[in-house]
């Protein structure tokens, strides 16, 4: 902005520079009315204001309009840049007249150099103001514009020659015979009523686009054309000299016409867009006197006609000829607005019955209701969507359909919407019920409009989709199978219980519920038999709490529930309770569940843990979960409180499996060997490959202690590869330097049947090391349930194609003993530790002992007895045919160089044998001889 616009245009920041603006233009203009009012104090003074003051105030406008111009982009550009010229030469028709006045200090001549200047204002601002006007979009309003300003126009001539100009004509006339000052009288006030035909028709026709500066704009050339108005007239042209009180006049309008583009509306700025369109309460007034514009012209040239004929004068030429002119164009006039009214009258028409067709035709319901509530229209649509005729829907109120729950916050909603400002928030959306003609309530979602003073609904029925919405919405909560909450709803409610109005309640507890023994009704009778089995336990589980609490399914076979405090403060009184009701619950779950023709039966785990102060939702639902854990841990089918020492073990388990991670990752595991001793002779038969982990203080523990807690079946299994090819390994070196005796690993059936170790990987190994056939054995239990007998079976057999002799460890001890002695390709039976720690104490075991080693020796196998520690172990075992035996009786587990000393010595001290000669170890020793025509293999 040029530091003239920078002066004149008001800030909007604070809005008091534009006042300060204003106020200074007023007192300015005042000023110099006051100095033009008391004749400046001297003639000569008043010459010079009257002239070069003038000039100065219309060179002003000159530059003003011209920056402006400059500064602003757009279609009135134009306008200001002849406004512009228009008023620099009113400044140089003033500076030429001042020249004449004061620096000659001489008469102005008429005509005269300033006249011509003076002449030359009219034409610039009248095509300016052309520029301002509304641009007519067809030919009949460019026709149209034309005659409202000839009509303007017409009626203005008409009755200035009959006042004035028609005196001043013959007057000059009598006076000069010349032409050029009849001329001159005549083009001043027919240039100004062009100019005030024009100002009067942009009033009706202006351009929207910042509309108070062409406001002021118009203002200022009105003033100006008004003071030439005064200048012409007959009674002060003969009097008029400069300093009068009318050059106030030309001066406040140069000013104006200066301020107009950058002050007239405080805050405007020419590269701003143009804001919302407010509304303007004159527009009824403004459209009204527009259309009686050519009515009022006429009434002029009428009147003028009229006064001359009153007055008893002979009607001029000129009078008449202008009034034929304004009534011939006012009739051609009402003819296009005739044939305009009838083209717009069809088109009306045309669109309204466009509009009736959509509105009837719309599956939508539209409404329109008064201020005051009452239905005036509703579209014929509502009796599909409503099941309500619109008939009967037209008179009644509003509220009378809205549900009654939903009618306050409608009423708030419309209330608010109506009082926002409407080019911010045009319209609105709400949401609520209706009542339909059968009595149900539907889901209507409206499109609220103002609509003169009331309302415009636009109304579509959402039912299905607030019901589809609800679907999904309780589908994303609750479990699919059994209808329960599921984790997030669950996670959500004790949360809620945890913060609620009950927060400090100590009573409140959470249920966490595993079914033992599901996963074997998936794999005995099948999952569609254990969804059966999930949904009637969901069931039981939903009826056994009460009406408050919570039921939920976390996950496949395992429940929570949430028992809501009473709000005792006796905390054991409460655990009890809480303890009884799981207890309950666990009965209830244990019942048998009736599954087609089968009746099935499931234990339950239960974990309880109750709120404490300033507990998060996730640490009581951790409590719950190791509490049930614990429970599975300690026998199953039984209900477990949490304690702290809980969380103490899971975190000294976590920080155990993180510490035999990096054992493995940094060797700290050491191997060792455990001799098996044949109980007949005293000899090795074989050694038992154990794994012992050295920790950092030098402790040695053994895989019962590590293993049970890690919890970590990547670690175990890695382990478990570690032991099988470090013993290979070291029994490949033994084997090398003079002591080939076997080695036997103990490896789980699952295991065995693991991908990661597939046969190939066992004989590779064994190729690799370069040790011989029958040299290694895999020690294989027999109580894992889960293993499949046929899987297994079709892997031992492979092994023992490889040359690899096959142990049932832990005989004794499991469930599925017999079972594995028939199907799998056993070569070596090793006795449970249980069995042989009780054998000379208890005649009971001591029955059951002999009568599995009877067996073994019946079907042909070795036999090994495991965790012989005293010597009448020895003899009991000794006698009732057990050929090996391994245990403290004869070495515990030795390093690699302890037992290559044994294995030097080759014997061990049987008890109730006489200690033979030291047999050097080292060659082939058939030690064991089996069912099957393979080379023997000492057991472990």
């Amino acid at each position: 902005m040029s530091a003239l616009g920078a002066l004149l245009a008001p800030r909007s920041a604070t809005g008091t520079t534009g006042l300060r603006s204003r106020i200074l233009l007023g007192v300015v203009c005042a000023g110099y009315s006051v100095g033009a009012a008391l004749g400046w104090g001297s003639p000569r003074v008043a010459v010079i204001m009257g002239d070069f003051g003038l000039a100065a105030a219309a060179l002003i406008a000159a530059v003003s309009c011209f920056l402006y111009a400059r500064a602003v982009r757009g279609r009135l550009r134009p306008a200001w840049l002849l406004f512009s010229l228009s008023s620099a030469m009113a400044a140089c028709g003033n500076a030429v007249w001042g020249w004449y006045e004061v620096i000659l200090g001489v008469a102005v001549p008429t005509p005269s150099l300033a006249d011509v200047f003076f002449l030359c204002f009219a034409p610039p601002a009248i095509v300016g103001l052309l520029v301002l006007a509304k641009r007519p979009v067809t030919r009949a309003g460019w026709v149209c514009l034309a005659l409202d300003a000839w009509l303007i126009g017409g009626s203005l001539l008409t009755l200035a020659w009959s006042l004035a100009l028609a005196h001043t004509t013959h007057l000059a006339g009598a006076q000069d015979t010349s032409v050029a000052p009849a001329a001159l009288s005549l083009a001043y006030p027919l240039l100004d009523i062009v100019l005030v035909s024009m100002v009067l028709a942009l009033h009706f026709r202006r351009a929207g686009v910042n509309r108070s500066a062409v406001n002021t704009a118009i203002a200022a050339l009105a003033l100006t054309v008004l003071s030439d108005a005064v200048f012409t007239s007959p009674l002060l042209r003969s009097t008029y000299h400069s300093g009068q009180l009318l050059d106030a006049g030309w001066f406040a309008g140069s000013l104006l016409l200066a301020y107009a583009p950058w002050g007239a509306r405080p805050g405007a700025r020419p590269s701003a867009r143009p804001g919302p369109p407010r509304a303007i309460a004159s527009r009824p007034i403004a459209g009204s006197l527009a259309a009686l514009t050519p009515y009022l012209a006429a009434a002029v040239c009428t009147l003028g006609i009229l006064y001359n004929v009153v007055d008893g004068r002979r009607v001029d030429r000129v009078v008449i000829f202008t009034g034929c002119t304004v009534v011939l164009a006012l009739v051609v006039r009402q003819g296009i607005m005739l044939l305009d009214n009838i083209s717009l009258t069809q088109e009306l028409a045309q669109k309204e019955n466009h509009f009736r067709s959509l509105v009837q035709g719309s599956s939508d319901v539209i409404m329109i209701a008064a201020p005051n509530g009452t239905l005036r229209y509703v579209s014929p649509a509502a009796a599909g969507v409503y099941g309500r005729e619109a008939e009967g829907l037209v008179g009644s109120e509003l509220s009378s359909i809205i549900h009654p729950e939903d009618l306050g916050r409608f009423v708030h909603e419309v209330r608010r919407f109506l009082a926002a400002p409407p080019h911010e928030e045009p319209t609105t959306r709400i949401e609520c019920r209706f009542r339909s003609g059968t009595g149900d309530w539907l889901h209507v979602e409206s499109t609220v409009n103002r609509h003169q003073g009331g309302l415009l609904l636009n109304s579509r029925d959402v039912t299905e989709r607030v019901r589809l919405q609800a679907q999904l919405q309780h589908n994303a909560e609750h479990d699919p199978l059994t209808d329960l909450p599921n984790r997030a709803l669950f996670t959500a409610r004790v949360r809620q219980a945890l913060g609620g109005r009950r927060s400090g309640d100590p009573g409140t507890a959470v249920l966490f519920i595993d079914l033992d023994g599901f996963k074997a009704v998936n794999d005995t009778i099948g999952h569609q038999a254990g969804d059966e089995l999930l949904v009637q336990a969901g069931r039981r589980l939903q009826d056994s709490v009460r009406a408050g609490d919570t039921a939920a399914r976390l996950g496949g076979d395992e429940f929570a529930a949430l028992i809501m405090g009473d709000g005792t403060r006796d905390q054991g009184a409460r655990e009890y309770q809480v303890h009884e009701i799981a207890d309950r619950l666990r009965l209830t779950l244990s019942q048998p569940y009736r599954i087609g023709p089968s009746e099935v039966r499931v234990a339950a785990s239960i974990g309880v843990a109750f709120a404490e102060p300033a507990i998060s939702p996730t640490d009581l639902m951790r409590n719950a979960d190791l509490a049930m854990y614990r429970a599975k841990a300690g026998g199953k089918d039984r209900v477990e409180l949490y304690a702290p020492q809980m969380q103490a073990d899971v975190v000294r388990r976590s920080e155990l499996a993180t510490r035999l991670r990096t054992a493995l990752r940094e060797g700290e595991f050491a191997l060792l060997h455990q001799p098996v001793v044949h109980l007949a002779s005293g000899s090795v038969a074989a050694v038992a490959a154990q794994a012992r982990w050295r920790s950092a203080q030098g402790i040695l523990f053994t895989p019962a202690e590590f293993l049970r807690v890690s919890g970590d079946d990547d670690r175990t299994a890695e382990l478990g590869r570690w032991l099988l090819e470090e013993a290979v390994a070291q029994a490949a070196d033994r084997a090398r330097a003079g002591h080939p005796v076997a080695v036997s690993v103990r490896l789980s059936a699952a295991r065995l049947l693991e991908a990661a170790s597939p046969p190939g990987s066992i004989e590779a190994l064994l190729t690799r090391h370069g040790l011989p056939s029958g040299a290694l054995m895999i020690e294989v239990a027999d109580s894992d349930p889960r293993v499949s007998f046929d899987a297994l079976e079709q892997r031992l057999v492979a092994l023992r194609r490889l040359g690899v002799r096959i142990a049932l460890d832990g005989f004794g001890s499991g469930f599925a003993a017999i079972n594995a002695l028939r199907r799998l390709p056993i070569d070596v039976l090793k006795l449970d530790r249980n069995l042989v720690e009780g054998v000379v104490e208890s005649a009971r075991l001591h029955k059951i002992t002999s009568g599995l080693l009877r067996i073994a020796c019946d079907l042909g196998l070795q036999s090994v007895a495991d965790g012989v520690d005293v010597p009448e172990q020895v003899l009991a075992l000794r006698a009732m045919g057990c050929t090996h035996g391994q245990g403290m009786a004869f070495s515990g587990p030795l390093d690699e160089y302890r037992l290559r000393r044994a294995l030097v010595r080759g014997t061990f001290p049987v008890p109730g044998i006489p200690s033979p000669r030291p047999v050097m170890a080292g060659g082939s020793i058939p030690l064991l001889t089996g069912s099957h025509a393979e080379t023997p293999v000492p057991p472990t």
